[in-house]
């Protein structure tokens, strides 16, 4: 979700500013697009004198990234002596009501966090400016290497209105514990839904408790998952134009039938279900869950939250690889912001969360204080960007990089969510938790019963 609604996914939300101050735009005027065609330029003037707020700075509470931000401002700061940066502590950085009450108030900061689902809701506020004519190879140098499909996120009309930061793709989390302990390969994950069937079974089999396979079935994320399940699967959630559900298909149904037949069939997902984030989480960290559908950051829960091994883990493709769910979050230029703030706040993103040895991609200095080095995010870049991350991750990595070859090995395209994500899940909560619930669940009637919902949650919005 987009992590957007878990924690910071809904909820993952799907898979993402949540200020609880309020911070105006400093020196604002308006037309910043045409203004920056005007000036001829994209660059921004080092002798220009330029005050920017920027929200998600690390809380205090994480030390590590607290300093690291302060030092990024501080080199940040004699690149461009004229530009001053007003850091925002925001945990988390977005939270949907305080996002929301702040467009519509036009109190974000101007530079502003948000997930990629949050684009068209922005947009409908009429709270971002259109960066196109300041965003080239010039501005952002590694721009020819990050993902198409991820930029997409961040595009309307053929206009790009922010620049990514991290990003994730849904894959198949696994205990590689369990996987020697059942006589299965932790090397070689299951990539179909028949092999992970045959692997949720013998791992079941070794009993105390153990399930092979488990689902998130409320508080949207049983949605979010079918969602993921049925990308992998080369299905679709809603019609292109966005106003049907078209999920009812046979790979929708699918989804479901796997559900249903890992749960009453095969008997290897145990009887407590109607799970939520972060229960998946903690079943695998106490090596009672085999495999599970989520992303990469989930290691770092387990391992930081949970007091896990990262040496324990495993991350494969996601199963069919037609497509990944991808999510993630980003930085967009308050709405009236004038060009110099737009260039000043390229100028910092570049320079933090976008350039190889610099900021995020400073892994000797992550290592040297103590964080992660090595796991699968951000996974943005591609082309001789991603061969230097690649390098330099690996020179400097404290996880077995090695656990997540199988994930980095197969390029599965990444597809974002759904419009009215978190509307949508809702309702397909549903018929997962029926289908893991009910053992006389009606796979086809749950779905058509879904579709007709959806439809008319999705007439609603129009």
């Amino acid at each position: 979700m987009s992590r957007t609604g878990i924690v910071h996914r809904s909820v993952l939300v799907a898979v993402s500013a949540g200020m609880a101050m309020s911070l105006a735009a400093c020196g604002s005027s308006g037309g910043a697009s045409e203004e920056g065609k005007a000036t001829g330029g994209a660059t921004l003037d080092p002798s220009a004198k330029v005050t920017i707020s920027v929200d998600c700075q690390p809380p205090v509470t994480k030390a590590a990234e607290r300093k690291q931000w302060d030092e990024d401002i501080a080199a940040f700061g004699k690149l461009y002596p004229n530009v001053t940066i007003k850091s925002k502590d925001a945990s988390p950085c977005e939270e949907p009501a305080p996002f929301t009450a702040q467009l519509k108030g036009k109190t974000q900061t101007d530079v502003f966090y948000t997930y990629f689902t949050d684009l068209q809701q922005v947009l409908d506020e009429g709270a971002a400016e259109d960066i196109s004519a300041y965003v080239n190879e010039q501005t952002v140098p590694a721009l020819k290497d990050i993902d198409p499909s991820v930029l997409a996120t961040l595009k309307d009309d053929g206009k790009l209105y922010g620049l990514p930061t991290s990003n994730y793709k849904m894959g198949l989390l696994y205990n590689r514990k369990l996987f020697k302990q059942a006589g299965l390969d932790p090397d070689k994950p299951p990539a179909t839904w028949a092999e992970i069937r045959e692997a949720a079974k013998k791992i079941a089999a070794l009993g105390n408790g153990v399930n092979g396979y488990g689902e998130y079935s409320a508080t949207n994320q049983g949605g979010w998952h079918y969602t993921a399940e049925l990308y992998g699967l080369g299905g679709s959630m809603v019609s292109e134009d966005g106003k049907k559900a078209a999920f009812n298909t046979p790979e929708g149904k699918q989804v479901l039938q796997n559900l249903y037949d890992m749960r009453w069939t095969d008997n290897s997902m145990g009887a407590a279900q109607s799970l939520k984030w972060p229960d998946l989480m903690t079943q695998m960290s106490t090596d009672k869950l085999g495999m599970y559908v989520g992303a990469p950051d989930d290691i770092t829960y387990m391992v930081q939250t949970l007091k896990g091994n990262y040496e324990d883990y495993g991350m494969g493709p996601m199963p069919g690889a037609k497509a990944a769910l991808l999510g993630g979050n980003d930085y967009m230029f308050k709405k009236g912001s004038t060009p110099d703030q737009i260039k000043a706040g390229i100028a910092w993103i570049n320079f933090k969360f976008l350039t190889l040895g610099k900021g995020q991609f400073d892994y000797a200095r992550t290592k040297a204080d103590g964080l992660p080095v090595g796991l699968p995010q951000p996974f943005f870049f591609t082309g001789a960007s991603l061969e230097g991350d690649n390098k330099s991750k690996a020179a400097n990595a404290t996880v077995p990089v090695k656990n997540y070859a199988p994930y980095l090995a197969v390029q599965v395209p990444g597809k974002t969510e759904p419009a009215n994500a978190q509307q949508i899940y809702k309702v397909l909560d549903n018929p997962v938790s029926a289908v893991l619930t009910d053992k006389n669940a009606d796979v086809a009637k749950l779905l058509s019963d879904a579709e007709a919902q959806v439809n008319q949650v999705l007439a609603s919005l129009q």
